[in-house]
């Protein structure tokens, strides 16, 4: 039994480097690559490596026993921990406030206790950062499942697309069987809502090969980045498996929002696919039975990214190069009061990993 789960996972892994989505796009040229904080010499690649492959970004919504959300807390309030190893936080943001730098990238080592209780917004003694807020990846079914009800998700869309926050960039993808970048990541939002309205009704369902374009395109930008899915039915076409794509979005640090509709749940293997993938990536699955319904999912969906806390670390030395275990705790009574939501944890890309690996850029043609 064990050989064949290793075996499984062996074809899984080929896929998933050797799939390539067929891709209709608006733009002549691929996404680009985020540009680098700082240009460095050839003799300087280790260290850029060690900085950008082990910061770990984690998106915690803090939540009360009436399910309201939680603000107001600082860095001190909170304890991770990798594995059985406790973390120092580098970073730290709430919602859509500036940031705050706790440790010198080139020291992941120094403590940030001097700064632990900094607002956003102020020095005292961190290195202020800039925000240019969240980087919400939206992703469309044009599948034959639409065909119904395609006009009022595409209302539905272009309502949350104008209301997320200004400092918000979205990108907007559409899919069937295969994969049109409508809208590259901007902040213009008239682009974004032409690209929902270009959409067309299409033919079978790609949802995995096309959340798996979508992920590697969110993977080249910095900072905080979601994916928001709107499927209405099962996959019938993709090539690579649910648990592979869902993987990706847990080691980029990347929630996913499912929001689907009453024909999904009614499906349970498509149901239990959704409801895995987002809760563990930090997101949440949503199950609509009208348009209305459609509506106070993308609001809440929009309320969460506004009330998120942003929190990210430099791992402790780990010997562990498989599955790593993340733990976020509250410290004090505030532990016994409220409840975290976050990925549960990642795997770490392999020893002597480049930009070049087919892995991580293959593109998608």
């Amino acid at each position: 039994m064990r050989g064949h789960h290793l075996v499984a996972q062996f074809v899984a892994l080929f896929l998933f480097l050797a799939i390539s989505p067929t891709i209709r796009s608006q733009e002549s040229a691929p996404p680009p690559r985020a540009p680098d904080n700082a240009a460095v010499s050839d003799t300087d690649n280790d260290t850029v490596f060690r900085v950008n492959v082990d910061m770990v970004q984690l998106n915690v919504a803090v939540i009360d026993r009436k399910g309201n959300y939680v603000t107001g807390l600082r860095p001190s309030d909170f304890e991770i921990v990798e594995d059985t190893m406790q973390q120092k936080l580098a970073t730290f943001e709430e919602g859509n406030q500036g940031p705050i730098m706790l440790v010198n990238p080139s020291q992941p080592g120094t403590s940030p206790s001097s700064v632990s209780d900094s607002k956003p917004g102020t020095t005292s003694g961190a290195l202020q950062i800039s925000s240019a807020g969240a980087n919400v990846f939206i992703l469309f079914d044009t599948s034959n499942y639409m065909y119904r009800g395609f006009v009022y998700a595409q209302d539905a869309i272009s309502d949350f697309v104008r209301s997320l926050d200004g400092t918000a960039k979205v990108a907007f993808y559409s899919y069937s069987r295969d994969v049109a970048r409508d809208a590259l990541l901007t902040s213009d939002r008239s682009q974004v809502l032409r690209g929902v309205r270009s959409t067309v009704a299409g033919a079978d369902a790609a949802l995995y090969n096309a959340l798996l374009l979508v992920l590697r395109d969110a993977g080249q930008y910095t900072g905080r980045k979601v994916v928001v899915v709107f499927s209405n039915g099962p996959d019938n076409a993709s090539m690579v498996p649910p648990e592979g794509v869902g993987e990706l979005a847990q080691s980029q640090g990347i929630p996913i929002y499912m929001i689907s509709t009453r024909e999904a749940k009614q499906d349970p293997v498509s149901t239990a696919v959704f409801e895995r993938i987002s809760a563990s990536t930090g997101g949440q699955a949503y199950f609509a039975k009208n348009w209305n319904e459609q509506q106070q999912a993308f609001a809440s969906v929009r309320e969460d990214l506004s009330h998120l806390y942003a929190l990210s670390y430099y791992p402790q030395p780990n010997p562990n190069r498989g599955w790593r275990t993340i733990t976020v705790k509250l410290v004090g009574e505030k532990s016994k009061n409220f409840h975290i939501r976050t990925r549960n944890g990642y795997r770490p890309r392999p020893t002597g990993f480049t930009p070049d690996t087919p892995a991580d850029t293959a593109s998608a043609r």
